[in-house]
């Protein structure tokens, strides 16, 4: 699915910052995500957590798995658990593709952010190959020498 223009309807609610520092990102897409009403207005509030969350693919569905999305406290008993897998809503042809990619050898599918479009909540995932020790120190070496490259010709 294409994803829709950075500043077009678009209010994310949370991104999932160590990813990107824990995965090389491939590859990202967007998707749909069932939920139910009291999760949404959760959401809308905030409160969400990426911790450990990931998707995987279960009886030829994808599922969000370990994405935190507190208890809205006006709903109580309409209240579900907040760590339930989730279904995301794809295409058949892109679950079949992702699968593939996630069968290779330390791929994995990793969300970005959670945001809303025109109303829908979505969610921004990657297809990730996790990043080893050596290289997330590459990373912030490579960062620290942009940072000062740029102070420098400002200061000139």
């Amino acid at each position: 699915m294409a994803q829709a223009p950075v500043g077009a309807n678009r209010k994310v609610v949370g991104r999932n910052r160590k990813a990107r520092h824990e995965y090389e990102v491939l590859e990202t897409l967007e998707a749909g995500i069932e939920l139910l009403g009291p999760e949404v207005k959760s959401l809308r509030a905030g409160q969400l957590s990426f911790q450990d969350a990931h998707a995987r693919v279960e009886g030829g569905e994808m599922w969000l798995h370990s994405l935190h999305i507190s208890p809205y406290e006006q709903a109580n008993r309409a209240n579900v658990d907040p760590v339930r897998a989730r279904r995301l809503l794809l295409h058949r042809n892109e679950i079949d593709r992702l699968a593939a990619k996630v069968e290779e050898k330390g791929l994995t599918l990793v969300p970005l952010e959670v945001y809303f479009s025109r109303g829908y909540v979505k969610v921004s995932l990657a297809v990730g190959r996790g990043k080893k020790l050596y290289d997330k120190r590459e990373d912030l070496k490579e960062r620290q020498q942009n940072l000062d490259a740029k102070r420098a010709m400002v200061e000139r």
